[in-house]
């Protein structure tokens, strides 16, 4: 007797282990935004000091990110440089540290993109008060900069949340790698599961982004308004 495929969310352990599965995603998304954003900031802010070798350290450093595929990335990092190197380390840590630096990268460029943004008189009126660089940073450009730097920010984080879905591709147990397990197994009981497991998914997916998109246009909007207002 075929059953109905939507049973398949809810046999045995399935739905503990979907739920499971999203935790790993959130979890290794959320660790590389922890890493990622705070060394993004310091790289961006390294950026806008006049100097041509740091610019052209960190260009390359961006365009690296932006021409490698993520996939390829992982890859390189989960199976070639540890057999290269010698050592071997669990496809979590290797995702986190990956997706931290690829997020370091896009978050220096949208903090220098900001910084840059803020009126020169601003920056002059600060150095004729005898601010130093940092101080500069720290009261002026920075505090006028954040509502550019905020939208940009969560939308990084939406694409990061996405990209997880690659992580089955370097063996670990996200929410993608245990659906299709679950599909695997249970083919023959429930024809359709493919169907319900990655619909499933889908909506997962949708409810841990949407609200993150919705902020972030939600502050955009208000970003246009303090700048035209």
């Amino acid at each position: 007797m075929e059953l109905s495929g939507i049973e398949v969310l809810f046999a045995g352990s399935n739905f503990s282990r979907l739920m499971g599965g999203l935790a790993v995603s959130v979890r290794v998304s959320a660790l590389a935004l922890l890493i990622g954003i705070p060394a993004g900031v310091i790289l961006g802010a390294l950026w806008t000091l006049p100097s041509r070798a740091i610019d052209l350290v960190l260009r390359l450093y961006l365009e690296f990110f932006r021409i490698i595929p993520t996939l390829v990335l992982l890859f390189l990092a989960y199976y070639i440089l540890p057999r290269e190197l010698g050592f071997r380390v669990d496809g979590e840590t290797v995702a986190v540290f990956a997706f931290a630096l690829w997020i370091a990268a896009e978050m220096s460029d949208i903090v220098r993109g900001a910084l840059i943004s803020v009126p020169v008189v601003q920056v002059e009126g600060a150095r004729a008060l005898a601010l130093g660089r940092l101080q500069q940073l720290r009261y002026v450009q920075l505090p006028q900069s954040v509502n550019l730097i905020m939208p940009a920010t969560i939308n990084l984080a939406t694409r990061v949340i996405k990209t997880t879905s690659l992580l089955l591709l370097i063996s670990v147990l996200d929410v993608v790698n245990v659906g299709q397990q679950i599909m695997e197994a249970n083919r023959d009981r429930y024809p359709d599961a493919a169907l319900w497991v990655y619909s499933f998914i889908f909506v997962l997916y949708f409810l841990a982004c949407y609200p993150l998109a919705a902020a972030a246009n939600r502050l955009e909007i208000r970003a246009k308004e303090r700048i035209h207002g």
